[in-house]
């Protein structure tokens, strides 16, 4: 499942939310807490794929301006996030987390829209959920995966800090 930048749609719930601006959206400011909780147990699920060899080969990654989060800041308290890859063009998001209503969801539209402006051409979502369809996320060949991440990977990477643009959703 991948979500082109350029596809994204937003439900009109979280429009509304957005456009209350009651939260403050960062990047790359608290790396290792939103990996952290993401490898969090969460209700009905077992275990986690995110094992502390993981959390320290990513934030070897994060160190080396590779790996990224966005964070979801409420009331100065991180509420929600998410981290992934960005190779070239593309972007292979790993994991996210809530603590709060909303809270993944804004930092995952902020991302897409500040990857879109960046001219990301693909985020590759990993897991097909409905969830993530929601948002334009669709399933597509692996042919095409593959054709289009042999262009996006191929430009060069930049392995900077990120810092979000103000002004994603006014």
């Amino acid at each position: 499942m991948v979500l082109i930048p350029s596809e994204l749609k937003l439900p009109r719930s979280l429009r509304k939310r957005l456009a209350k601006r009651d939260y403050e959206c960062r990047a790359d400011t608290a790396f290792e807490d939103v990996i952290r909780a993401c490898a969090a147990p969460r209700a009905g699920r077992e275990g986690t794929w995110i094992t502390d060899e993981m959390i320290s080969a990513y934030a070897r990654l994060h160190r080396a301006g590779y790996a990224h989060s966005v964070e979801t800041w409420i009331g100065g308290a991180l509420a929600g996030g998410l981290y992934g890859v960005a190779l070239g063009r593309a972007f292979f998001g790993e994991s996210m987390f809530t603590a709060r209503a909303d809270a993944s969801k804004i930092a995952l539209a902020h991302l897409v829209r500040q990857l879109e402006r960046w001219g990301c051409g693909m985020i590759d979502c990993q897991m097909a959920t409905a969830h993530l369809a929601r948002f334009g996320a669709r399933e597509i060949p692996r042919a095409e995966f593959v054709r289009k991440l042999t262009i996006l990977v191929n430009y060069p990477a930049t392995t900077r800090r990120w810092r979000l643009d103000d002004d994603l959703f006014e």
